[in-house]
């Protein structure tokens, strides 16, 4: 554990009232400040790339970049980063995602905010929180799957191409999500030719429907 020292949280969630709330109560915290608030995953990359907090109280369910894609993003590029995912869905699917893409612990939104202080401190001495309340659905699921399988949609694509899959779900055109990803217009049907072929689809529905059901974005 830090010692003498602020420990700086980044809040990303796409809810304003949750953001509001948490850094109301984080900041009730003597060593703890909230340096920047993010509504998505990629603006949460932008302030870790400008602020270097210690820890990311990230989402799962936001639009542009989700809060999985962006773990992996943060914890490849500052590993020092610890990422605290703090979630509505107990879905091992979004449990295990996180942890995978570099989470430092998994916590749910209706748990106390005690425990949320809690769990902070725990990541930033480089330790694992998994909240009571899930923790038996992650035992039971290494136990029952070999550790060599890894069926999972981001072990299919490529960091880049999940980024393309969830934009195009999200109903965003080509020439949008070039823009927004700072790419040529080709590239990214480039991108959306190369998933809609390696997950078998051969329209925006299917691709759509195939997004919902592994997680990358939500109803």
């Amino acid at each position: 554990m830090q010692n003498n020292k602020m420990i700086k949280v980044i809040i990303a969630d796409d809810h304003m009232i949750i953001r509001d709330g948490l850094r109301s109560l984080l900041e009730r915290q003597p060593d703890m400040e909230v340096v920047a608030e993010a509504e998505n995953g990629r603006i949460a990359l932008k302030y870790v790339k400008e602020l270097s907090p210690d820890v990311v109280i990230m989402d799962i369910g936001m639009r542009e970049l989700n809060g999985i894609d962006a773990t992996r993003q943060i914890t490849e590029m500052s590993p020092g980063v610890k990422v605290l995912a703090l979630s509505m869905y107990s879905d091992k699917r979004f449990i295990k995602g996180m942890l995978k893409a570099g989470a430092s612990g998994y916590m749910l939104k209706d748990s106390a905010f005690k425990e949320l202080i809690v769990a902070i401190r725990v990541i930033i001495g480089d330790k694992i929180y998994i909240s009571p309340d899930v923790a038996s659905t992650v035992t039971e699921d290494y136990l029952k799957q070999s550790p060599d399988r890894d069926s999972s949609i981001r072990s299919l694509l490529t960091s880049r191409e999940v980024e393309v899959l969830q934009l195009l779900a999200e109903g965003k055109s080509a020439k949008q999500i070039a823009s927004s990803l700072l790419l040529s217009i080709k590239t990214i049907e480039s991108h959306r030719n190369r998933v809609m072929k390696k997950i078998d689809v051969n329209n925006i529905a299917d691709l759509t429907r195939y997004a919902i059901r592994e997680g990358i974005i939500s109803l």
